[in-house]
């Protein structure tokens, strides 16, 4: 079984004060829920993303958002917690009222991708709710098509070492779908993809701008504004990707979500049917 991270998933179930309901017919172990959408079909999903130096949560509840977002380093833990009462405040909805949870799953920094996934498993084991793990990558890309238009993205962060972290997606109508495996390497030999007309966006343009412009000389959009350094995630991007992967049944059990570090060989499932 994979690390649950214990200590940090049991201040959350502490935190939130709510026990998950347990299941007689199967020897007393905790039953996950379907993901039904109720409320007419929509879905009530909360996305938290501490990937990066933004800490950010958002809430997509009846059909209306709520949103927290603040770039302030290693105050995660401080802050996650409070803007996660605070959307939920906003909606006028306890945690049970949730389909499922979503969580910056990676790549990132290691501690803040503990963190998210271990406030999710924390919140899914007290709710009895499933989780839905997200790219950060793919959200980066999610907010360069819902604030700039983008169709196609590159996402990169930098991954130190003289490496990024990168990832190519293009909108298929629905949400910013990854057009090859996510990857970890120089940028000077990260994968180019086909065709041209691709915005850039991530702190890893910024901090190996030359390199990477070099790699995809005629592949990038020459418009200024196709180009965003400095974008980091927001967890309002995760929630078009988590309402399609809830409705496709891709979900985890708290017990199995695990982050993506991409340069470690870490093990970890992919998304099963739960419904």
């Amino acid at each position: 079984m994979r690390d649950r991270l214990p200590a940090e998933r049991d201040e959350v179930r502490i935190r939130t004060g709510i026990l998950p309901e347990r299941d007689d017919r199967n020897g007393g172990a905790e039953a996950l829920p379907e993901v039904e959408g109720g409320n007419g079909g929509r879905m009530n999903i909360l996305a938290i993303e501490t990937a990066t130096d933004a800490c950010s949560c958002a809430l997509e509840c009846s059909g209306k958002v709520s949103l927290r977002h603040t770039v302030e380093p290693r105050r995660h833990t401080e802050l996650l917690l409070p803007m996660i009462d605070a959307v939920l405040a906003e909606a006028g909805v306890g945690f049970r009222a949730l389909d499922a949870i979503a969580f910056g799953r990676g790549p990132g920094s290691f501690t803040g991708l503990r963190i998210a996934c271990a406030v999710a498993q924390g919140l899914g084991f007290g709710a009895d709710r499933p989780l839905v793990p997200v790219s950060t990558l793919q959200t980066v890309a999610a907010g360069m098509h819902r604030t700039r238009g983008a169709r196609r993205v590159l996402a990169a962060f930098d991954a130190r070492m003289g490496e990024v972290y990168w990832g190519a997606f293009e909108w298929d109508g629905v949400a910013m779908a990854a057009v090859f495996d996510e990857s970890v390497g120089p940028p000077d030999a990260v994968r180019v993809p086909d065709g041209n007309g691709w915005a850039g966006a991530g702190p890893g343009w910024s901090a190996h701008r030359a390199a990477l412009h070099d790699r995809l000389a005629g592949r990038l959009e020459d418009r200024r504004d196709m180009l965003d350094a400095a974008r980091l995630p927001e967890a309002i991007d995760m929630l078009a990707p988590a309402k399609a992967a809830c409705e496709a049944g891709l979900v985890v059990a708290p017990e199995d979500a695990a982050p993506v570090y991409l340069r470690s060989n870490v093990a970890r499932a992919a998304p099963r049917r739960l419904v």
